[in-house]
């Protein structure tokens, strides 16, 4: 960023002169520019009506100062709506300002909100905005500051004041005064060390309206006033404030008697200067004490010369800024307070800041104070109302990423911020847009810590104040005139906005040319921002920018064309020319400045052959878009030539259609279209060049008629062009311009007659002998029949009713059947195309056509030829097309029907029926025709649900419905069930009669009954007998009995003793069982079931090796899986005696093959038999004891004679799964009641409250009551102790785990710091980071077993109340714990042996109880109940 303080390289200034003579020359227009500094210097305010001279604008800072009237009817104001964000915020209401304590550093507020809210940096402005602010050095003066400091021991600069001369304060008590305009030279040196050393330094200073008073305020408190004409010391004033404290701000007010004063007490006074009796006197007024709050910003409302008469200023309006609130007071006519606006919380040290302007809104100037603290810039406006009270409304806002220690308005739009590292920012309020950053930490800025601190009076202020101060500038800084001026420690800097032309200039020395254009540009629109030295109307000042927008074109193309490189690839000086050509070509078109791009530029750019083309191609979207008319002959020639060069015949196309080409070579432009295939262009240049529009049709027809004649297939490109003919043909008939636009309307009729003629002539201009006759329609026929058609349709639609016109209607549909009907060259298709368009025609109401009837029947035999079956579904659709479009009106109707249905035509039927409403004839239609046969049952369903169809309508289609019966269901027995269920529900039973079928009949029923079918029936509404359901079983026991079980667990409504006898008859002993259970005769299929497993263990035992063993065998175990489920589902409804009845038995008949192992024949797998007999075993254990199944075993004659050996492995293994039964029993129980007995501790413990000692917070030692309006959260601790959240907070007694916040006492956690434990130790000190609850959002903190939580990753990880109650719950138990025992068991067992641990294990359990070879656990069998 260009700052330009250099003080060597001068000769760089853009109008090449020196910056002290710019600086002098912006002095000497300060005195016209200052007087209305506060309307405006720029666009704001722009007087619109007021012309100026041409001459004027060779001098671009100065500008014609507005009329008061001109301000006040101004167009371009603000419109900005007041939002109030917080309804607290601003209170205009006059609040007391006693209200307020005194602010100290340890009460003020130390949060800061606003940071939150923080906009992100703005990108760099510079090439936006180019350089808005000129930075320059005042030698004479910075130079005279350091003389003096040497010879006359002034010391270093204190504080500056402005108007049209300029006041330095300085460390020794000196006021020395400069001149602006000339040599910047020392007017005068008021005071004198001596005094210095009485005064202190002067820390305050003010020069009246007329420049004719200087006040001067020191250090120690006294305050002097001089005139600045003669040097003389008018007053002198020691008694106006307490004693002891520096004056840190004196201001005059508008009222050259009436001035004002802040001390570094806080307090504010007011000083009345009158002469009485040649006497010069001072009254003192205090206005604001700094006891009740101090204030250390005042600003006064100062009006300038031309809003004297505002009704404003006879309030003379103060605004104060105190540490905690901004007041606006009014000193006249009586002292009152119009308004207080406290501050929100924000950071202590930041500095507040107060600004005054006039601003136009909404038609009307008011002013405007702006207030800051910190990042946050806010508006207010103050009006004054008819009744005489002032009325303050909140502006938008300004959100900042900086604190701020300065703020200056530069002009009513633009303001000039200072943030806290020594950074300028030039902000345009409205649209709060940084329009650029400089940095000024080479000023070496004034601070005026000092003063605050009051440190020559003994530094007597509250540490509040001094915190301020530390940023504190405002008396380095001073605003006048559009100038800001900055006061260093050996210099002084003034800063003010850059005029649009310089500007533009800057951006120009930085070789920043597009930039230059872009910003000169907004200056053309009127969008940019912060602009000097444009004034006049808008079309003066467009004119003068766009002139010098010319120059800098001229200037940018010599430099595209010099800075071409010279050597290296082509695609290197293409790409340099795309980067700088468009940017030419762009500006020239905004400007409006063809002429000079068609000609200069153009001329200029031809010398690069690279850049000519680039030129070129630049101007296609232009051309495209229609943006770019006009263009000269030569241009477009070479544009066209480019393009061809390039191969880009689409983008030619494309140009041409855009183009007045009616000054080019015609005939080459058609010759070069043809030869590419341009057929678009081709047809245009015809059309716009000659006026011709039938030479096309006939270029385009020699090309597609011939193949199309000898009946071969079109290629890709002859398609593409008979579609181009076809659309042509119907914008000429429609009137519109092809490919785009419309035909002169004097042309429109001339144009339709021609085409029509053209299309119905009866040869071609060049016609062979064999030539048929209409060759043009005949051609368009076969091309694609029913778009020529449609464009004819189209054509008769805009016919007016005129005698002509239907003529020439009457005449092609004339042509149109004789080539059609007596050719057999056309397809039914095509044919049907050509009666459904004369259908419709003759349907409108007001045609005028004829046609021949006999035509129409003659149509219809064609059409249902019998003795052709080729293309049937296309005639049957041909057909219904033309009935459709109103050609049944030309037919006889029973005739159609007949030949319909002879030709199996049936949506021809269906439409016919459907429009004499014999609806039950559809349905036949729809049973006959193959390809939409399944379309009858939506059919059906639509006519009986839809209304609108009579009682006896829907008679008649129920009945044809119940007489085809038998096909629907054959057809669909879902959709046929479906539509019995909704529509015929009460008639179901006939339906079945009807249905003789078995096998139909057994479809219907499932798909009726079976809600698997997939189909929408509610069987409570069906309300069929049992009977229906019962006739659906017996059919499902013929055709499908492996799903007989299945069905009847969804079936509903069947009774059980019939159903039973059903399945007795078909021998589904399985079936019969289930329902024997469903009944409750639980023996009963029990008995069944053990007699079919019995016959198949028979048929194993007998069986020899030659059958197949496999599937016998899987059947046994079928069977006796089944037979133990069904054991098993009812024994726990049955007493001892009645489950011995079940399982026994089937024990015994597993048995009973092992018996026979000794006999002569041997089975062939006793092993089998064997491993299901455990099977058996295992399964009844669960229910009857094992003593009972021992005893039972043991009195088997069989066994109880010493034949134990068989059956020993059975016994052992029953023995062995009893063992492990207990021992699930016996650890399921331990563990039941150690679960219960912990969780109710830890329950005790988790709920359990928590009691402070104490009723104040252990850091603050404040009541915790004291914080609640800042909703703090108050946070107490297990050991007692009890916190504000935002006391823990700042003390840092926060763990992070696992992204969770986690508190930790203060006390118990400091007092613990000096010996802190290691992670192993278990003893931790009560309440280091106990648990704690939360008032108003209770989180998770913290326990005492803070080692829990750095357990392996593999582990879950506990809450911390968790952990502590399961602490507690080991601290209570005496000894290993049965929880601790099961605890191990669980961490130690191994995977690979039924015993508890293996030799090689370590850790917890290496010196476990379980390594005890004589451990064992103490189980016993439960005691066998007898029911």
């Amino acid at each position: 960023m260009e700052n330009e303080p250099d003080h060597e390289n001068v000769e760089q200034s853009l109008c090449a002169k020196t910056t002290e003579e710019e600086l002098n020359k912006s002095f000497n227009l300060e005195a016209s520019l200052s007087k209305f500094s506060y309307i405006d210097l720029d666009k704001e305010l722009e007087f619109k009506n007021d012309l100026i001279d041409d001459k004027e604008f060779d001098i671009p800072q100065v500008d014609t100062p507005p009329t008061l009237e001109s301000i006040l009817n101004e167009t371009d104001d603000e419109d900005e709506s007041f939002v109030l964000e917080d309804p607290t915020l601003l209170n205009i209401d006059t609040i007391d300002s006693h209200s307020y304590d005194t602010s100290s550093v340890a009460s003020s507020d130390s949060g800061d909100r606003t940071n939150l809210k923080r906009k992100k940096k703005l990108p760099d402005s510079f090439s936006l905005h180019g350089s808005v602010m000129r930075h320059s050095l005042l030698k004479g003066i910075s130079a005279q500051i350091v003389s003096a400091a040497d010879k006359v021991d002034a010391g270093l600069p204190t504080a500056i004041a402005v108007s049209s001369l300029i006041a330095v304060g300085t460390s020794h008590g000196l006021a020395l005064i400069f001149g602006k305009y000339q040599n910047q030279a020392l007017r005068l040196c008021l005071g004198s060390t001596s005094v210095g050393g009485q005064y202190g330094a002067i820390s305050a200073l003010s020069i009246n309206n007329d420049c004719s008073r200087l006040l001067c305020g020191f250090a120690k408190g006294q305050i002097t006033m001089w005139d600045l004409a003669s040097g003389k010391l008018l007053r002198s004033i020691t008694d106006a404030h307490p004693p002891g404290t520096a004056i840190l701000h004196i201001k005059f007010t508008d009222d050259p008697t009436l001035a004002i004063c802040n001390d570094s007490g806080g307090s504010v006074f007011e000083l009345t200067f009158k002469r009485v009796m040649g006497v010069r006197t001072c009254e003192s007024r205090c206005l604001f004490s700094g006891s009740k709050g101090e204030v250390c910003c005042i600003e006064p409302l100062h009006s300038k010369p031309e809003l004297k008469d505002h009704p404003i200023t006879q309030f003379s309006l103060l605004a104060m800024a105190s540490l905690t609130k901004i007041l606006v007071i009014g000193l006249k006519p009586s002292l009152k307070v119009w308004m207080t606006f406290p501050y929100g919380r924000m950071d202590p040290s930041s500095v507040p800041l107060l600004a005054w302007h006039f601003v136009a809104v909404h038609n009307y100037v008011n002013p405007m104070l702006a207030f800051c603290r910190g990042d946050v810039v806010h508006f207010l406006l103050v009006k004054r109302d008819e009744s005489g009270a002032i009325h303050v409304t909140k502006q938008k806002h300004l959100h900042l990423y900086y604190d701020l220690i300065n703020f200056t308005w530069i002009n009513s739009r633009t303001v000039v911020l200072l943030d806290s590292v020594e950074k300028l920012h030039v902000i345009d309020r409205q649209t709060q847009e940084e329009l650029e950053t400089v940095e000024i930490s080479e000023v070496q800025l004034v601070y005026n810590s000092s003063h605050f601190k009051s440190l020559a009076t003994g530094g007597n202020v509250s540490q509040a104040l001094a915190l301020v101060g530390e940023k504190a500038c405002y008396q380095s800084i001073s605003s006048y005139g559009g100038q800001i001026f900055y006061l260093g420690t050996k210099s002084v800097y003034v800063m003010m906005l850059r005029s649009w032309r310089e500007r533009v200039d800057h951006l120009l020395k930085q070789d920043c040319l597009t930039e230059a254009l872009a910003l000169a540009w907004s200056f053309h629109e009127g969008k940019a921002k912060a602009v000097v030295g444009l004034s006049g109307d808008v079309s003066k000042r467009k004119a003068v920018v766009a002139d010098r927008m010319v120059e800098i074109l001229f200037h940018y193309a010599d430099r595209a064309l010099k800075k071409c490189p010279d050597q290296g690839k082509i695609q290197v000086m293409e790409q340099h020319f795309q980067d700088m050509v468009p940017v030419i070509v762009d500006y020239c078109l905004l400007l409006e400045r063809k002429d000079l791009l068609f000609s200069q530029m153009y001329d200029k750019l031809s010398e690069n052959s690279v850049a000519k083309g680039v030129f070129l191609e630049c101007l296609e979207p232009y051309i495209l878009s229609d943006k770019l008319v006009g263009m000269t002959p030569q241009v477009m020639k070479d544009l066209i030539v480019h393009f061809q060069d390039k191969k880009l015949m689409e983008n030619v196309e494309a140009l041409i259609v855009h183009m007045d080409i009616t000054s080019l070579d015609i005939q080459q432009v058609v010759l070069m279209c043809w030869e590419n295939r341009l057929y678009d262009a081709m047809i245009y240049v015809y059309n716009r060049g000659m006026n011709e529009f039938i030479s096309p049709m006939e270029k385009l027809f020699r090309v597609i008629a011939p193949p199309l004649n000898a009946g071969r297939t079109l290629t890709d490109e002859q398609v593409v062009m008979g579609n181009k003919l076809l659309v042509y043909i119907s914008c000429c008939l429609a009137g519109r311009a092809y490919p785009l636009g419309d035909i002169p309307e004097d042309l429109v009729p001339l144009v339709k007659n021609q085409v029509f003629e053209f299309l119905i002539r009866l040869h071609s201009a060049e016609a062979s002998p064999e030539e048929e006759i209409y060759p043009y329609v005949r051609t368009l026929l076969h091309f694609d029949t029913r778009e020529f058609l449609n464009v004819l349709a189209l054509t008769f639609e805009d016919f007016k009713n005129d005698k002509q016109a239907v003529e020439y209607q009457q005449r092609i549909v004339d042509i149109l059947l004789k080539v059609m009907v007596e050719n057999s060259d056309f397809t039914p298709s095509q044919v049907g195309c050509l009666f459904t368009f004369l259908a419709r025609q003759l349907a409108k109401p007001d045609n005028t056509l004829f046609v021949n009837r006999t035509l129409f029947d003659q149509v219809l035999e064609f059409l249902c030829s019998p003795d052709d079956d080729s293309r049937h579904s296309e005639r049957q659709q041909v057909l219904l097309e033309l009935l459709q479009a109103g050609g049944i009106v030309q037919f006889e109707e029973s005739r159609l029907i007949r030949m319909a249905e002879k030709a199996e035509f049936y949506q021809i039927c269906e439409f016919m029926y459907e429009r004499e409403h014999q609806y039950d004839k559809i349905i036949d239609c729809y049973l006959r025709d193959p390809l939409r046969e399944e379309e009858v049952f939506n059919y059906i369903h639509n006519i009986l649900s839809i209304p609108g169809h009579s009682a006896e309508e829907k008679q008649s289609v129920w009945q044809k419905a119940m007489d085809h019966i038998e096909e629907l269901v054959s057809l669909r027995p879902c959709k046929a069930a479906e539509l019995v269920a909704t529509h015929f529900s009460e008639q179901i039973e006939t339906v079945i009669k009807k249905l003789q079928n078995q096998v139909l009949l057994f479809k219907f029923l499932r798909s009726l009954l079976d809600p698997r079918e997939g189909i929408h029936v509610n069987q409570e509404l069906l309300q069929m007998s049992p009977c229906v359901t019962e006739q659906f079983i017996e059919l499902l026991c013929q055709f499908s009995p492996s799903q007989v079980i299945e069905t009847l667990q969804v079936l509903e409504c069947y009774r059980l003793e019939e159903t039973i006898q059903i399945t007795q008859k078909y021998q589904l002993h399985e079936v019969t069982a289930y329902l024997l259970e469903k009944k409750g005769d639980i023996h009963g299929a029990f008995l069944i079931m053990l007699k079919r497993l019995q016959s198949k263990l028979q048929e194993i035992t007998h069986q020899d090796e030659k059958t197949k063993e496999e599937f016998s065998l899987k059947d046994v175990e079928d069977t006796m899986v089944e037979t133990i489920a069904l054991c098993q589902r009812n024994s726990h409804n049955l007493n001892q005696q009645q489950r011995e009845a079940l399982w026994f038995p089937l024990l015994e008949a597993m048995m009973a093959p092992q018996k026979l192992s000794g006999s002569a024949a041997p089975h062939l797998h006793p092993e089998a038999l064997k491993s299901l007999t455990m099977q058996v075993l295992n399964s009844m254990a669960a229910f009857i004891a094992l003593p009972s199944i021992l005893q039972r075993i043991l009195q088997d004659p069989v066994y109880g004679k010493g034949k134990l050996g068989e059956i020993q492995g059975l016994i052992l293994g029953m023995l062995d799964t009893f063992n492990y039964e207990t021992l699930l029993e016996t650890t399921t129980s331990l563990l039941n009641q150690d679960l219960h007995w912990s969780l109710c501790n830890l329950r005790a413990s988790v709920t359990r409250g928590l009691n402070p000692k104490q009723d104040y917070c252990s850091i603050c030692l404040q009541q915790y009551k004291r914080r609640q309006e800042m909703a703090d959260e108050i946070i107490v601790f297990s050991c007692g102790h009890l916190y504000h959240s935002f006391c823990l907070q700042n003390k840092e007694c926060t763990i992070e785990t696992e992204g969770q916040t986690r508190w930790t006492c203060y006390k118990c956690s400091s007092s613990n710091k000096a010996g802190k434990l290691s992670e192993n130790s278990s003893e931790v000190k009560k309440g280091k980071t106990a648990p704690s609850q939360v008032k108003m959002s209770p989180s998770c903190h913290p326990s005492k077993g803070d080692s829990a939580i750095k357990k392996a990753a593999s582990e879950p990880v506990l809450d911390p109340q968790q952990i502590q109650a399961f602490d507690q719950l080991c601290h209570l138990y005496r000894g290993s714990s049965r929880l601790a025992l099961l605890t191990e068991l669980s961490q130690n067992r191994s995977s690979e042996s039924y015993r508890p641990f293996s030799g090689s294990q370590s850790g917890p359990a290496f010196n476990s109880i379980f390594q005890n070879e004589n451990f064992q656990l103490q189980l016993i069998p439960p005691p066998v109940t007898e029911d």
